[in-house]
């Protein structure tokens, strides 16, 4: 093989004319830190766009925690009228995709003048569907004997919710946080929908304005985005795989 034959097979990149493409290799032929130190160190827009991903990541967890989980115990061990028509609302909305109740979320949103701001992302997700109905299926299994023995020993609603529920429903809890987490952190249709100012945008929508001219950036932009997902779906994975599981459990 000649010089300049191999010097073509080793070039990172195909040239058709006057395009240039970007080829895929095994192994780098230079290995080099430099993208991700421009990402994590000379990349203020990353920053702003990472922490606009932690807030809205953060507020839906918060929100599965304060709203869905009080829920889902209520549900699940409290009888109440017009609790199954109530329940069969709550499935029939977690079975709506977004772009169906787009319009409709568009135009609260606008009512409370919540467009264009992380709030407006944070509160739907606050109150969503479905941790709710994952939890529901944990809470259901709590035997309610052991319920009737707490309270003929004098505890009250609030110590069997913290003392039992949430204990012995944990791996539902935190199967519904590890899905929260993992749809949130990759949120693409609702940034894209009701956040018209750049500096509001999660990085789910930075990475794909990164341009192919900057395909060693969008790389390490895109694997520092991975990373906390990744780390969250390995601690959490058996209880993720229970909850899936639970889902398909029919009383």
């Amino acid at each position: 093989m000649g010089r300049n034959e191999l010097t073509d097979l080793l070039l990172p990149v195909i040239k058709e004319g006057s395009k240039e493409y970007a080829s895929w290799k095994l192994l780098p032929q230079y290995p080099t830190l430099k993208y991700y130190v421009e990402i994590l160190l000379d990349s203020p827009g990353f920053f702003v766009m990472f922490w606009n991903s932690v807030k809205i990541t953060a507020g839906a967890l918060a929100g599965t925690l304060l709203v869905g989980m009080p829920a889902a115990w209520g549900f699940a061990k409290f009888d109440f009228p017009g609790k199954n028509i109530l329940f069969t609302l709550y499935i029939a909305l977690m079975m709506m995709p977004f772009q169906v109740m787009l319009l409709g979320n568009y135009l609260v949103l606008d009512k409370f003048g919540l467009l264009d701001s992380l709030s407006g992302i944070i509160l739907p997700a606050a109150f969503s569907t479905f941790p709710v109905f994952i939890m529901f299926r944990f809470f259901k299994g709590i035997p309610t004997a052991l319920l009737e023995v707490a309270r003929l020993d004098g505890a009250g609603e609030l110590r069997l919710f913290f003392m039992i529920a949430i204990p012995l429903g944990s791996p539902g809890v935190i199967s519904a946080i590890v899905l929260r987490f993992l749809e949130y952190w990759n949120l693409i249709e609702q940034p894209m929908a009701f956040l018209k100012t750049k500096k509001l945008w999660p990085l789910s929508l930075y990475l794909p304005n990164i341009g192919l001219e900057q395909a060693g950036s969008a790389f390490a932009a895109s694997m520092v985005t991975l990373a906390p997902a990744i780390l969250v779906f390995l601690a959490g994975q058996d209880y993720l795989e229970q909850g899936i599981v639970s889902t398909a459990v029919k009383e």
